[in-house]
């Protein structure tokens, strides 16, 4: 079945690891028909929340006007919603963050965004998986508050500089995703 993916990235290097999975993977599920639209958060201007509570009161889903109202109607109609990022100092990039802060706008503005399915894709330098948790756990966490199906995860470890994904399984990780959609 054809399928409505958006794809969230938090990475700033274009030409970084996570990208090279992002892009591995859109081509994969765009071979298989489904329609995939990206946001490479990195290079919008996105704001944190600012917890006014006014979520969809001017038509937008947030009041502060920016980026983020580009993102939210796509993931209002989205089937599948893949998130995409490097770790970054044990945690979730600055640059993603306030994308996933701003979801909340959808459940203050009374938006049914259930049932959707749920992605990740990260990795981080070091060699040890459990530095991936503080990507991994809050994903995991927003997606069930907001009743998303986690279909899958790809956590590589052990890449930093640009290319070093190609030493590893990520990509092909990334291109198996697209059968778990």
């Amino acid at each position: 079945m054809k399928k409505n993916i958006v794809v969230i990235t938090g990475s700033p290097r274009k030409n970084g690891n996570s990208f090279a999975m992002t892009d591995a993977f859109i081509k994969a599920a765009q071979a298989k028909g489904h329609n995939v639209e990206r946001f490479d958060a990195a290079f919008m201007k996105i704001g944190g929340c600012h917890a006014c509570e006014t979520c969809f009161k001017t038509g937008k889903a947030c009041s502060f006007d920016d980026d983020f109202n580009l993102i939210a109607p796509a993931i209002e109609k989205a089937d599948v919603v893949v998130f995409t990022m490097p770790v970054y100092w044990y945690s979730i990039p600055a640059q993603i963050k306030g994308v996933i802060d701003r979801i909340f706008s959808l459940v203050v503005g009374g938006k049914d965004v259930s049932g959707k399915e749920c992605a990740l894709i990260t990795c981080c330098e070091e060699d040890d998986l459990s530095v991936m948790d503080g990507v991994r756990v809050p994903i995991e966490r927003s997606a069930a508050l907001l009743k998303w199906k986690m279909v899958g995860e790809v956590l590589i470890p052990s890449v930093l500089n640009v290319g070093d994904i190609d030493k590893t399984d990520g990509v092909r990780k990334a291109v198996a995703l697209v059968d778990m959609l």
